[in-house]
């Protein structure tokens, strides 16, 4: 699973950041059942439900999220302007989850 983030206002200065990059083998039980439920639910959350963040689209990040499962590859992309609850929750996760790395 890979987490991309760009856009923002160090755009100009830093065009491409790194993936962060996570290997969901190497989760505990308890944390990749979590991050299934989240994972499941924002892919399933129709993009109609986005919520619009009035006032930030000016700066916003926009965030990638690819998950390769065998030879499926599934990628989210949301932005701090019009998100998703559901993309939120796995953000955050997602966010926690390298803090702590």
């Amino acid at each position: 699973m890979t987490l991309e983030t760009y856009g923002g206002l160090a755009a100009v200065t830093d065009r491409r950041r790194p993936p962060k990059v996570l290997d969901t083998d190497d989760l505990s039980e308890t944390a990749a059942a979590e991050l299934s439920d989240l994972l499941a639910a924002a892919v399933s959350t129709p993009l109609e439900e986005r919520v619009e963040q009035a006032g930030r689209a000016r700066d916003a990040m926009s965030y990638t999220i690819t998950v390769q499962d065998g030879d499926r590859l599934t990628s989210l992309e949301q932005s701090d302007a019009a998100m998703t609850p559901a993309f939120a929750s796995l953000l955050t996760w997602l966010k926690k989850h390298f803090a702590q790395q």
